[in-house]
């Protein structure tokens, strides 16, 4: 059994009644949307057509949102319908990373997501959705799209050449639309305005460059009406990422600093596992401040979803944690050679504590540019390596160090350039490819975050290898180095992080 949605946009005049009904029934917060209607103009004067589309949760078959959500609070129930526990969801906006069609939206209100949950306490009664009952034109039709003789599966196989929202996503989505404009239905084609129809924009326009424009954006649409979507990921996001990266970087490094004489023996022996603890403190810190209701953090070890790499994640960073505390436990109650075994055992959690974003940011199917996993995974670990190396580099100025330091600045400005010139199979992914350079340093600058932040971190670490061979290295100098390469690196994920959430996704 599968309940779905036929749109019949032949028929919808873009009253709006679906969208009132809606947030009369469920008592949507002003400003949010469970379903509304966009409006997208196709042609020029004086032959201008508008085109409706009716958006919405598409209830799909294989739902990302409830595969990315750690506390199962997203669940598909055996009549397909995919509902949300808002009780017990903790506010973490991964589903909203995951859906590929800004079907969920953050109630601001109580910090719980909420969504279209196709009216299943009405369902449940024998009664359809309230969208369907006073839409004046019947342009709205539920039913059980696994059972022909349903009145959905009856309108598709009676019109036929139906559309679905972003069928490149494989997410088998559930609402089918008739006579829709392609235009309407495929996110960011059509020209934005400044304003829409009746109003001004809650949130400003994207403004790709000029030569992305002409390339991904058609000439003859523009979009009069549409939903504003908030970026919920911001510099918490970003900040983790740094200081995930610099945690794992020092556990990285730690068997090679066995292996040299440079600096003394507390560097050496103690201070890369109570850097990684102290960095690893500060992420979890970050993780637990970025979710809506912090208090509920530990719904995620208690009630986990495991088919989610936020929960994975945490357990990587259990386990990197706890085996870094013995490592340093060993050395400090004098069983060195314990101690040294454990630092080769903690590589492949340093690894993975480094590396498992990738497969998390996998999971944010609405999210193309974070789905190149083949090139995010190494490049997570050449960061790591790069940060670690330059925190360490003041304590243990080592000269084969600092070469590596350099190498991986080299290969971490390679990788963000492949990033933003590289090959992007998806007009989700190209355009937030071509906004990377737009995200400014901070609000209001005119220096590209993306730029500024890998100059800074390729400058960083030629000047701390230089110091180092130049048989200058002075510890200030060094950690200044440090601290300008933490900087540009968190420079380069805030405009990672953002420029995957402007595309639109309606």
């Amino acid at each position: 059994m599968q309940y779905g949605f036929v749109l019949d946009q032949r028929r919808c005049i873009g009253c709006h009644a679906c969208t009132t009904a809606c947030k009369s029934e469920n008592e949507v917060p002003l400003g949010d949307f469970r379903t509304w209607v966009k409006y997208t103009e196709v042609g020029e004067f004086p032959t201008v057509r508008r085109h409706f589309a009716v958006l919405r949760c598409n209830h799909c078959s294989d739902a990302p949102c409830v595969q990315i959500c750690p506390v199962t609070a997203l669940h598909k129930r055996p009549d397909g319908i995919v509902d949300l526990d808002r009780d017990v969801c903790i506010g973490c906006k991964a589903c909203m990373q995951a859906c590929p069609y800004d079907a969920l939206y953050l109630n601001t209100d109580t910090g719980g997501a909420e969504k279209c949950h196709f009216c299943a306490h009405r369902v449940e009664q024998g009664l359809k959705p309230a969208c369907e009952i006073v839409c004046p034109e019947t342009a709205i039709i539920s039913g059980d799209l696994h059972d022909p003789d349903s009145p959905a599966s009856k309108v598709l196989a009676e019109v036929g050449g139906s559309d679905v929202r972003r069928p490149e996503q494989g997410t088998g989505p559930n609402v089918f639309y008739l006579g829709a404009h392609p235009a309407s239905l495929e996110p960011g084609t059509a020209r934005e305005e400044d304003m829409y129809i009746w109003s001004d924009r809650r949130i400003p326009k994207v403004e790709l460059p000029e030569t992305a424009a002409r390339e991904l954006v058609r000439d003859d649409a523009r979009v009069a009406l549409d939903v504003d979507h908030k970026v919920h990921w911001g510099w918490k996001v970003a900040a983790y990422l740094l200081t995930k990266g610099v945690a794992a970087g020092c556990v990285l490094w730690a068997p090679f600093l066995a292996t040299t004489a440079i600096g003394d023996a507390f560097a050496r022996d103690y201070l890369p596992e109570l850097l990684a603890l102290l960095f690893l403190l500060v992420t979890n810190v970050l993780l637990v401040m970025d979710l809506k209701r912090p208090k509920q953090f530990l719904s995620i070890l208690l009630r986990p979803n495991t088919s989610s790499w936020l929960v994975k994640g945490a357990w990587v960073l259990t386990a990197f944690g706890a085996i870094t505390t013995a490592s340093l436990c060993a050395r400090w109650l004098g069983h060195d050679e314990l101690a040294d075994k454990l630092r080769w055992l903690n590589l492949p959690a340093g690894s993975l504590a480094a590396a498992y974003t990738a497969f998390l940011f996998a999971q944010c199917e609405g999210r193309d540019l974070w789905q190149n996993t083949r090139l995010l995974l190494p490049h997570l670990l050449v960061q790591a390596l790069l940060v670690g190396g330059l925190v360490l580099l003041p304590f243990v100025p080592d000269q084969k160090l600092a070469i590596a330091v350099a190498v991986c600045a080299g290969l971490h400005h390679a990788f963000g350039l492949a990033e933003r010139f590289g090959k992007h199979p998806t007009h989700n992914a190209k355009m937030a490819a071509a906004l990377l350079p737009t995200i400014p340093t901070w609000p209001g600058a005119n220096l590209s975050a993306l730029h500024f932040g890998m100059g800074l971190t390729t400058v960083s670490a030629v000047l701390a290898l230089l110091l180092v061979v130049g048989g200058t290295a002075n510890p200030a100098a060094l950690a200044l180095c440090a601290l300008l390469g933490q900087a540009g690196l968190f420079l380069y994920e805030r405009a990672y992080v953002r420029a995957g959430q402007l595309p639109p996704l309606s």
